[in-house]
């Protein structure tokens, strides 16, 4: 399944270049008995459905050309949405101040989960503020115990 993501990465790449948009992730899923090649794209003030589907049909068309997949599946591209996932360096670093969640590989300090405002970031580690109770803790994360992160929503 990677190599089906590596190849649809390869052909996407260009048009969102051209686009000036960018690539936040690719899933390539099965969902009871169907298929889904999930393409997540952004920009800095947020992707329309007519980028969307500007991206589906130049995709679409790059794809039936060199076939990759051989079984029937459903092509979406969209926004990542409010809690945006953080995969790259540079997510991490675009979400200094902002709200996020954080699971890890393993437990630190007994806890595999966290949230809270993301403070810094060297690329070694992940600092968040956390909220206990009515005080702040600081807590840092080492990058490569991060098994998934995103943006958090809050409602105050």
């Amino acid at each position: 399944m990677s190599k089906v993501v590596e190849t649809v990465e390869q052909l996407v790449l260009p048009i969102l270049d051209e686009m000036q948009l960018e690539l936040v992730d690719i899933e390539y899923v099965k969902e009871g008995r169907e298929w889904f090649l999930r393409v997540f794209i952004d920009k800095d003030n947020g992707v329309d459905i007519e980028d969307c589907g500007i991206v589906s049909e130049k995709l679409s068309g790059k794809l039936d050309e060199l076939d990759p997949i051989s079984h029937n599946y459903f092509l979406e591209v969209s926004s990542p949405g409010a809690e945006r996932p953080l995969k790259k360096s540079k997510d991490f670093e675009k979400a200094i101040g902002k709200n996020v969640f954080i699971k890890t590989f393993e437990p630190l300090d007994g806890e595999k989960s966290f949230e809270g405002i993301l403070t810094q970031f060297d690329g070694q580690f992940v600092s968040i503020e956390v909220k206990i109770k009515t005080r702040k803790k600081n807590v840092e994360i080492p990058y490569e115990k991060i098994a998934n992160a995103r943006l958090a929503v809050t409602f105050s």
